[in-house]
C-alpha cells in the first residue's frame, strides 16, 4: 500500500558533521510534524546513521545542490543546507506547500523568513531558524543513541585517533599524530586509528611511525561501524571533521584540533565538559590545500595536556 501521509522534506545534502550538527533541528521537526513522513535529501552513505535517530524515516540520495527526486510534492520543505538562493530553488522545484528557510532577497517565498547570521554556531543557526518559523528547537539535543552493532574488541576502552580530514588545511601532521600515539602507549593505553575513504594510507603511516600493529587501523566498515567503534572507545583525538561530531553525539570524551575555523562555529558546546577544543585563534581557509598555520600552532604537548585534563574531569551525565 502507498504511504498516504503528507511528507516533510529536509535538504541537507552534505557530510557526516553537517548531519550531526543538524540533529537538534531534525528532532524539533519530528516533534512538530509527527504525522508526516520525514525525508532527508542527503547522501545515501548517511542512511544507516540516520536510522539511529527517530527524527528521519528515510534518505533521498542527494549530494550537493542537484534536483531532488521524490514521488509527490512535499507538504513542507525545510532548507537546512544553506542561505540560498540555489538551495531554496532546489526545494521550491519540488513544489512544496510550505517552505521553511532563511530569507534571501531573490526568493519571494522567504520575504518573512529570519535573516542569516554569519557569526553563529552551526547548531544554533538552524534551531533559531525553526524557532522563527514557530517551531520550538533545543540546540542541546545533540545526542545519538549508540548503535547495537558490535564494536571491534580492540577499540573497547582505547584511545582512538582519527588523523584524516576532508582537506589538507585541517590535517595535523602525521608525525604529531604518531607522537601522541607513542605517548599513549607508553602510558599503558591501547591506541586505535580510524580512517574514512581515502584516509587508510594516512592511518597506516601514523601507525608505522608509532610502532603500532597494523591491526589497530580500523577502516572500511561504514558509518554505523564507525559510530560503534567511537562509542566503545575511552576517548577520541580528532581534527575538525565529522568524527569529532560523532564523539560529541555519542558522549565519548574527545580532544578536537581546530585550525582555520573557530570552535565557536563548529566545535563541541562548551558546557559539555567531556570535550576539549584546541584552537590557536587564527582564521583561514578550511578547504585549503596546505596545512593551516593555526593548526600547526597546536603542539603534541598541547594535545597530551588536554587528554590529561579529560582524565581528571568529572564526567557529567548525558542529557
Amino acid at each position: 500500500m502507498s504511504d498516504r501521509r503528507p511528507s516533510l522534506l529536509v535538504l541537507r545534502a552534505l557530510g557526516l558533521g553537517d548531519l550531526l550538527t543538524a540533529l537538534p533541528a531534525l528532532h524539533a521537526l519530528a516533534e512538530a510534524f509527527p504525522d508526516h513522513r520525514r525525508l532527508l535529501a542527503g547522501p545515501r552513505a548517511l542512511r544507516g546513521l540516520v536510522r539511529l535517530t527517530d527524527a528521519v524515516e528515510d534518505v533521498v540520495d542527494t549530494v550537493g545542490l542537484v534536483p531532488v527526486t521524490i514521488a509527490t510534492a512535499p507538504d513542507v520543505a525545510v532548507n537546512l543546507h544553506g542561505r540560498g538562493p540555489r538551495s531554496h530553488r532546489v526545494l521550491l522545484a519540488t513544489r512544496p506547500r510550505r517552505l521553511l528557510a532563511f530569507h534571501h532577497p531573490e526568493i519571494p517565498a522567504t520575504v518573512a523568513s529570519p535573516r542569516w547570521r554569519a557569526d553563529e554556531h552551526e547548531v544554533a543557526r538552524w534551531c533559531r531558524m525553526l524557532v522563527a518559523h514557530g517551531i520550538p528547537a533545543d540546540p542541546s539535543r545533540l545526542d545519538l543513541v549508540p548503535p547495537r552493532h558490535p564494536a571491534p574488541a580492540v577499540a573497547r576502552g582505547a584511545t582512538l585517533l582519527h588523523p584524516g580530514a576532508a582537506s589538507e588545511a585541517r590535517r595535523w601532521p602525521a608525525e604529531r599524530w604518531a607522537a601522541v600515539a607513542r605517548a599513549e602507549t607508553t602510558a599503558g593505553r591501547v591506541v586505535v586509528l580510524t580512517a574514512g575513504p581515502g584516509e587508510v594510507a594516512l592511518a597506516h603511516a601514523v601507525g608505522r611511525r608509532a610502532g603500532l600493529d597494523p591491526d589497530v587501523v580500523l577502516a572500511g566498515g561504514g558509518l554505523v561501524q564507525l559510530a560503534a567503534t567511537i562509542a566503545a572507545a575511552s576517548r577520541v583525538v580528532v581534527g575538525d571533521t565529522g568524527v569529532a561530531h560523532l564523539a560529541t553525539a555519542l558522549g565519548t570524551q574527545s580532544v578536537v584540533l581546530f585550525g582555520p575555523t573557530s570552535p565557536a562555529a563548529w566545535g563541541p558546546p562548551p558546557e559539555r565538559r567531556r570535550h576539549r577544543a584546541l584552537w590557536a585563534g587564527r582564521h583561514g581557509d578550511p578547504h585549503g590545500t596546505t596545512v593551516d598555520p593555526g593548526l600547526l600552532a597546536i603542539t603534541v604537548d598541547d594535545v597530551l595536556e588536554a587528554l590529561d585534563a579529560l582524565e581528571h574531569e568529572p564526567i557529567e551525565a548525558i542529557p
